[in-house]
């Protein structure tokens, strides 16, 4: 068990604010036991629906009847089973006075963000719950976060062979289970391959037309299979930015397999000896930087975005928030420089601050306004990003 305090925090102060709260994120990745958590840290009673059960769907038959009696704390995992619910959920949240609050887990799922979206406006409020974070982890295992990913059961497991042996289990269930409730009827393999080259595209700018001749599909065919893959929070599309600058930029999204692990489980990467020797291994360290500093400054999807212009100038991650633009550029090296991109980037964007995210051991100025900072003191640096 690896607890995860902030998380914690977050959606019992959500519950106390609102009267149903949405904890969403990929399968697997610890929301029923994050739940169970705040359960047994409730004062109040809790009642437990888990939507995969039939004898828990029986009980549902008829929703009022069955949650208007309950009182304290209800969670209702898995909910995306059941988007009928979610008009009773409306009525029973706007009983005064508040009689229960509602913790709905949704595992990838658009369906549960639109029905609610429909029928609980104003009185839901989300949390997303990604991977296991750098905080979560001890020091000393934050190569083996970046080699097994962020899923619990990978990052616990008892050697490198059970954690790739899990991944490829969830990539299997994955494809032949979840995307086919996203109205994906392409098949298996031909999924597997997609997201394959999507494996290999990791890091890079979304070419919709090359991926799509490569498969024998349509630009809109694989655009919806990265979206519903992105809305199952699998895939990352780091969004552009753009503005009048008097350049040529780039407005297509870059693309991430959003757990590493996952990742390297496309690649065939099983250990950390060839992870080291993979050709890819500069572009998944940087989608790893990235994913752990969005995490850790809680960013929202519209606050994040990349950069890059025709001539060649770009910037990894940009985070706009409260008026100041933050620049993160990632760099797999024990010896960041100034380089004239980062200059560009700078006097272009009008940034507050760049940071140069890189793997060696000191952190120290690069100029005004930069600053180069080791791998291992990003956490302690995230404060001054905030």
């Amino acid at each position: 068990m690896i607890g995860r305090p902030f998380h914690l925090g977050t959606v019992t102060r959500l519950l106390g604010r609102f009267p149903v709260v949405g904890l969403l994120g990929a399968r697997q990745v610890g929301k029923t036991t994050l739940a169970a958590a705040i359960a047994r840290d409730s004062k109040v009673d809790v009642t437990r629906f888990d939507l995969e059960d039939p004898a828990a769907v029986a009980r549902l038959a008829d929703p009022m009847l069955a949650l208007g009696g309950l009182r304290g704390l209800v969670i209702l995992d898995e909910v995306q089973n059941r988007p009928e619910l979610f008009p009773a959920l409306r009525v029973l949240a706007d009983r005064r006075p508040v009689q229960a609050r509602f913790l709905v887990l949704g595992s990838a799922s658009p369906q549960l963000l639109r029905q609610s979206s429909e029928s609980l406006a104003g009185r839901i409020a989300y949390h997303l719950l990604p991977g296991l974070g750098l905080a979560e982890v001890p020091t000393k295992q934050r190569s083996r976060l970046w080699l097994r990913g962020g899923f619990p059961r990978a990052f616990l497991a008892r050697s490198e062979g059970a954690c790739f042996e899990w991944l490829e289990q969830f990539l299997r269930t994955f494809l032949e289970r979840e995307l086919p409730q996203f109205g994906i009827t392409a098949g298996t393999q031909a999924m597997r391959r997609f997201w394959s080259m999507l494996a290999h595209g990791h890091g890079q700018v979304w070419n919709a037309s090359e991926i799509g001749r490569s498969m024998g599909l349509s630009d809109t065919t694989v655009r919806s299979y990265l979206d519903k893959m992105a809305d199952a929070y699998v895939m990352r599309q780091l969004q552009p930015w753009h503005e009048n600058l008097g350049k040529r930029q780039v407005k297509a999204p870059k693309i991430y397999v959003r757990d590493s692990g996952l990742l390297h489980a496309l690649l065939d990467v099983r250990t950390a000896r060839q992870l080291e020797m993979h050709p890819k291994v500069g572009a998944s360290w940087e989608g790893f930087v990235i994913d752990q500093i969005i995490q850790a400054l809680d960013a929202a999807p519209h606050e994040c975005f990349f950069w890059r212009t025709h001539g060649g100038a770009e910037l990894d991650l940009l985070v706009v928030r409260g008026g100041r633009r933050i620049g993160v550029e990632v760099k797999r090296t024990t010896a960041p420089a100034l380089t004239l991109s980062m200059r560009s980037a700078m006097s272009d964007l009008k940034l507050s601050q760049l940071h140069v995210v890189h793997a060696g051991e000191e952190t120290f100025p690069l100029a005004k306004k930069v600053r180069a900072v080791a791998f291992a003191d990003l956490l302690t640096e995230i404060g001054v990003l905030k």
